[in-house]
């Protein structure tokens, strides 16, 4: 049963037949980890908030400093020096009570991530280097957890989602490129980040209700320059170190 405060929140979840009343109930009752608050982070763990997913981990050794500004937008100027972390689980706490979060400000490496991701239902990728992210994917694989992998620089941003069975990040790159540019290195238009975070976490949260197409074997490409996207069809490798054979 839904409290009447739940009810006007959810109002317009509860009409649409993709999610209705039955949906939102397993929103409730789901979990995801969000990894990295910043740019891409902002806006998964504020639409995830306001979906109204039951539990929320929120996990980034960084602190809020000014540059973040243009597209970092869970966090304000009186959070400046404050973990990035700590910095959204507080927005989080403030804008929807019937979200839990757990507040993660250590560094994720090889000996605690399979720890961190083992109680969610759902991860979400939104960290900025490539050294990370392969992290993420290969614990995820090796752990059977769907997560969704976004990345953006400049004006270009990327989306895919792995699940057990679909191409994984390895698939598609192989190994970390070592020169890869940073966004302190190219630029990044904020807006852009907000168009691939929107599009993570409506990939979270349709795989928690289990509704819609998500990019599995598809990478998603954007280009705000022409504001087109392109979807490149992808395969399992049989030879990828992670998820092959």
């Amino acid at each position: 049963m839904f409290s009447e405060n739940q009810s006007k929140r959810y109002s317009r979840h509860f009409i649409l037949p993709e999610i209705g009343i039955f949906g939102q109930e397993k929103l409730l009752k789901s979990s995801v980890l969000v990894i990295g608050a910043g740019g891409l982070g902002s806006i998964v763990i504020m639409y995830l908030a306001a979906a109204g997913v039951g539990k929320i981990g929120i996990a980034d050794c960084d602190e809020v400093e000014p540059s973040n500004f243009n597209r970092q937008i869970i966090h304000s100027p009186l959070s400046l020096g404050v973990n990035k972390a700590l910095s959204a689980s507080e927005w989080v706490t403030k804008f929807n009570p019937d979200v839990s979060v757990d507040t993660i400000k250590e560094r994720l490496t090889a000996q605690n991530i399979a720890s961190t991701i083992a109680n969610y239902d759902f991860i979400v990728d939104c960290t900025d280097n490539f050294e990370t992210k392969f992290l993420i994917n290969d614990a995820c694989v090796a752990a059977q957890k769907p997560f969704c992998h976004g990345g953006a620089a400049g004006l270009d941003g990327q989306v895919m989602t792995v699940a057990k069975g679909s191409a994984c990040l390895r698939c598609v790159l192989g190994s970390a490129p070592l020169d890869a540019p940073t966004c302190a290195e190219l630029g990044v238009l904020g807006s852009v980040v907000g168009v691939i975070g929107s599009i993570q976490a409506t990939e979270a949260i349709e795989y928690l209700v289990g509704k819609g197409e998500p990019l599995l074997n598809k990478l998603l490409v954007f280009d705000a320059r022409t504001m087109k996207f392109q979807t490149i069809k992808l395969k399992p490798d049989p030879n990828c170190s992670a998820c092959g054979r």
